[in-house]
């Protein structure tokens, strides 16, 4: 990438010193720079919608305005943007103690999910991941997540009525449309296991794990590997 083509972040964390931190890092890549801080949920909004950035960094946790609705309406934002335009994407930063926020945030409209003690290269190659228009989600994060969603009996709300109980179970129609192979791929996804891991465990390519992967996120009409997670357990696969 050269100078007009780098990717522009916004670091959004109510301590200064984290802030500085990855803008320490991003800084020092070539095809990215840091466009903006901000140090809570209202000004991560405000700051967005001046700056239009490529890529937010997005903490959990901030006073007044939390992340999980500055990421709503910065999700809102883009939603009337023009025809066209590169839309902003949210990484949330989390933590173990903060799982409970992870639906919340893809329902926000998240792009990922990171632990703030993520290591450097890995914080990078999410940014250029999601960047691309893609997802990503911290495989330690999915696994808890996985375990809450378990322990609070997620399921979707569905049409069955509660006196029959003997009906099956809703399931969305997109689900038909996946082959076996498919349907496999997404378990391991819902698992949190990465493109190259499920080509090991199911004794696969790994260019071959991405044409379903990028096959099962147009059959169910997801835009990326968290919405797929949700429809995965929405569906009763995992």
């Amino acid at each position: 990438m050269n100078a007009m083509q780098r990717i522009r972040v916004v670091i959004a964390d109510d301590q200064e010193l984290v802030r500085a931190g990855f803008a320490m890092v991003i800084g020092s890549q070539q095809d990215m720079q840091v466009v903006g801080q901000a140090r809570d949920g209202a000004d991560a909004v405000r700051v967005t919608e001046s700056l239009h950035p490529d890529v937010v960094l997005m903490d959990v946790r901030m006073p007044g305005m939390d992340g999980i609705e500055a990421t709503r309406r910065i999700t809102a934002l883009e939603s009337e943007a023009a025809e066209g335009t590169r839309p902003t994407r949210v990484i949330i930063l989390t933590t173990f103690d903060l799982d409970e926020y992870v639906m919340a945030a893809i329902n926000a409209g998240a792009s990922g999910f990171l632990l703030k003690d993520t290591e450097p290269e890995t914080l990078l190659s999410s940014i250029r991941t999601v960047y691309q228009g893609n997802a990503i989600i911290a495989p330690s994060a999915t696994k808890r997540l996985i375990e809450k969603m378990m322990e609070d009996g997620y399921t979707k709300p569905h049409p069955v009525p509660e006196a029959a109980p003997a009906a099956p179970v809703y399931t969305d129609p997109e689900l038909d449309e996946l082959t076996d192979r498919e349907r496999e791929v997404l378990i391991e996804i819902a698992h949190g296991l990465s493109n190259q891991e499920i080509a090991d465990k199911l004794f696969i390519s790994l260019p071959t794990v991405k044409t379903h992967v990028a096959h099962i996120l147009a059959k169910i009409n997801a835009r990326d590997r968290v919405q797929a997670v949700v429809f995965a357990y929405d569906n009763h696969l995992v």
